[in-house]
C-alpha cells in the first residue's frame, strides 16, 4: 500500500509540473506575440532623442542645412521632416540625453543654435 501510494505522488507530481510547464509556454508565446505586435503598430521605433538643428518655413532652406550637416557629419544620420508650417531638420539617433549632449557639444560650433529633443528613434543595431 506504500509503495501504491508513493507512486500515486509521483506521478501526481509529474502531472502539476507538465501542467506549470504548459501554462509557462503559454504565457512566453503570450509576451513574445505582444512583443511583435508592439514593434509592428510602432514600426520598431522607441523612445530617445534627437538634435534639433534648424527649423523654418523655406524647404529649400532646409534641405540646404540637411546637405551641409551631412558633409561635415557624414556619420551622423540627419533628418528632414514637416510639421506645419515648418520644414525641421533633426540628426541622430540617442538612446539617452547624455549621448545626445555629447553630440551636441560636438556640432554646436557649427550649429550653434541646436538642442536636444524627445523624439522616437529607431535603434542602431549594433
Amino acid at each position: 500500500m506504500r509503495n501504491i501510494l508513493t507512486l500515486f505522488f509521483i506521478c501526481l507530481g509529474f502531472l502539476a509540473y507538465s501542467q506549470s510547464s504548459a501554462d509557462a509556454d503559454m504565457k512566453l508565446k503570450s509576451l513574445s506575440d505582444k512583443n511583435s505586435e508592439y514593434h509592428r503598430k510602432t514600426e520598431g521605433e522607441v523612445d530617445g532623442y534627437r538634435i534639433k538643428i534648424h527649423f523654418g518655413i523655406d524647404q529649400t532652406a532646409a534641405k540646404e542645412v540637411k546637405q551641409k550637416f551631412s558633409a561635415r557629419y557624414g556619420d551622423i544620420l540627419s533628418y528632414l521632416e514637416y510639421k506645419q508650417p515648418n520644414f525641421v531638420i533633426v540628426v541622430g539617433n540617442f538612446k539617452t540625453r547624455l549621448d545626445a549632449f555629447e553630440t551636441l557639444k560636438r556640432i554646436q560650433l557649427d550649429f550653434p543654435n541646436a538642442f536636444i529633443i524627445k523624439s522616437k528613434i529607431k535603434p542602431v543595431k549594433s
